[in-house]
C-alpha cells in the first residue's frame, strides 16, 4: 500500500498515538526527571538515559561525544549528542526532528518540583516539559507511529533521523553544529521542537556580549581619588535603554510574529564592599536581532555605542568581548511542502488554522538552514512561550497539546514519505 492524504491512514496514526498515549506521557516524566541544568551544562548523563529509554522501543541511539576540550573551553562539562537513523525504502527524503535537552537553571519560585514530572489538571510540570523535552516524547512516538503503519505494510519512502541534541542555551555550535560539521547528518529537510499552534519558518538572531568597565577603586571617604565604573556602567546601560526606544520607534521587521530589535541587559556584578568605591563592573549584554539586519553592522553600531557611552565618564576605559552571535532564520523555498503538510494537518486535527510565523526567540534551526536544509519549527507547546512557562518557574506542558502535535507530525512524516 502506498500512503496518500486518504483519511483512513491519518485515522490509523491517531487511533495508534492515543492507544499509546500512556507510555509517551510516562516517556516525557522520565526525561524531565533527570536535569540537565546549563550550566553546569553536565548532560552526558541524559544522554544516556534517553539512548537507554529509546532502545526500549527499538530505537538504536547512536551516541556522538563532543571532545571533552572543546566543551571545557565552551564552559560546560559534558555533552554527548544522540542521533538515532530509521531508513526505509530508497526513493523518499530524509526528514530529521531535532529537540534539545539542555535547560536553564529552575531558579525560585516553583509550587512543583522542577524535576518531578508532576502531572496535575492535565498538565505535566518540570523544567524542560514544554522547550523542549517534550519534544523528544513528540518526534519519538511519531516516527513509532508510522513505523506501526509501516509493519501493517503501509510503504515508507525515505528516512526518519532522530537528532537529540544539547546545546542550545548555549547556542548550538557543539549540538547540531558540531554533528553538522563532521558530516554524521545531512537530512533533506528538519522539523525542530516548537509549539502546536503554529508553524515557524523565521526567528530573531541574538548577540551576546561581555561588558567589562574598569575605574579606579578608592576609600568611599574620599570617592574623588577614585574613578566610579559603577558610575560608567549606568552611562553605559543609559545609552543601551535609550537605543531601545529608537528601536521600537524606528525599525520594525516585515516578519509576522516579530516586532523589533531589543537589547537586554542581563547580568552584571561589580565592587568590592559598600565602603569601596567600585573600580570594575562585568555585564553581559542580549541583543536580539531581527531577520533583516546585518548582524556585522548590528555588532558594530552596539560596541561604537557602548565605547562612546564609557568616554562620557572621565578615566573610565571598557573591554568587551563576544560571547555568543547566532544568525537570524530566514526560510528558505524548499520548506514549502512541510509548512503545507503540517498547516493542512494542523487544522484538521487541532480543528482551527495553524498560521505561519516568526519568532523573536534564536534556536538552533538556522544551522541546519545554513546548510541548505530546508526547516520548520513545530512541536508541543502552546500558543506562547509565556503560556508554558518556559525559563521560568512551574513549567509546564498541557498534555492534550502533546497528544495533538504527536498526531500533527506524524500525519506529515507519512504524507512526506510516501
Amino acid at each position: 500500500m502506498t500512503p496518500d492524504r486518504s483519511p483512513e491512514f491519518f485515522a490509523r496514526l491517531d487511533a495508534w498515538i492515543d492507544a499509546h498515549f500512556d507510555e509517551e506521557v510516562a516517556f516525557l516524566q522520565k526525561l524531565v526527571q533527570v536535569p540537565t541544568d546549563t550550566p553546569p551544562g553536565n548532560n552526558a548523563p541524559h544522554a544516556e538515559r534517553t539512548a537507554e529509554l529509546l532502545a526500549g522501543f527499538g530505537f538504536d541511539a547512536e551516541k556522538h561525544a563532543v571532545p571533552a576540550q572543546a566543551v571545557r573551553d565552551y564552559g560546560l562539562e559534558s555533552i554527548t549528542n544522540l542521533i538515532v537513523r530509521r531508513a526505509y525504502d530508497a526513493g523518499g527524503p530524509v526528514i530529521a526532528l531535532n529537540a534539545h535537552g539542555d535547560v536553564v537553571p529552575p531558579g525560585e519560585g516553583w509550587t512543583h518540583d522542577p524535576y518531578g514530572g508532576e502531572i496535575v489538571d492535565g498538565r505535566l510540570y518540570g523544567r524542560a516539559a514544554a522547550v523542549s523535552k517534550s519534544d523528544f516524547a513528540t518526534f519519538t512516538f511519531a516516527t513509532r507511529a508510522v513505523e506501526a503503519l509501516r509493519s501493517a505494510g503501509v510503504a515508507l519512502k525515505g528516512g526518519i533521523e532522530l537528532h537529540f541534541t544539547y546545546d542550545e542555551e548555549f547556542g548550538g555550535e557543539l549540538g547540531p553544529g558540531w554533528l553538522l560539521k563532521q558530516g554524521l547528518t545531512k537530512p533533506d529537510y528538519l522539523i525542530a521542537a516548537g509549539f502546536g499552534h503554529e508553524v515557524i519558518t523565521a526567528h530573531n538572531g541574538c548577540l551576546q556580549l561581555e561588558v567589562t568597565v574598569h575605574g579606579v577603586m578608592a576609600h568611599a571617604a574620599i570617592p574623588d581619588s577614585g574613578v566610579d565604573a559603577l558610575q560608567g556602567a549606568v552611562a553605559i546601560m543609559n545609552a543601551l535603554y535609550a537605543e531601545n526606544a529608537r528601536y521600537r520607534a524606528e525599525i520594525r521587521s516585515q516578519v509576522p510574529g516579530i516586532d523589533h530589535p531589543y537589547i537586554n541587559v542581563g547580568w552584571i556584578q561589580g565592587g568590592t564592599n559598600t565602603n569601596v568605591v567600585p573600580g570594575k563592573v562585568v555585564m553581559k549584554i542580549d541583543r536580539r536581532m531581527i531577520p533583516e539586519e546585518d548582524p556585522v553592522q548590528v555588532e558594530a553600531a552596539i560596541r561604537r555605542l557602548i565605547t562612546e557611552a564609557a568616554a562620557s565618564r572621565p578615566g573610565v576605559s571598557v573591554d568587551i568581548r563576544r560571547l555568543l552571535l547566532a544568525e537570524s532564520l530566514k526560510p528558505l523555498p524548499g520548506n514549502r511542502p512541510l509548512v503545507e503538510a503540517i498547516c493542512r494537518h494542523g487544522a484538521e486535527v487541532f480543528g482551527e488554522a495553524i498560521p505561519v510565523s516568526g519568532t523573536p526567540l534564536y534556536t538552533d534551526v538556522r544551522l541546519y538552514c545554513a546548510q541548505g536544509i530546508p526547516a520548520v519549527i513545530y512541536g508541543a507547546g502552546p500558543r506562547t512561550v509565556r503560556e508554558s512557562n518556559a525559563k521560568r518557574a512551574d513549567e509546564h506542558l498541557v498534555l492534550d497539546d502533546l497528544r495533538r502535535a504527536t498526531k500533527v507530525v506524524a500525519r506529515t512524516l507519512l504524507e512526506m514519505l510516501g
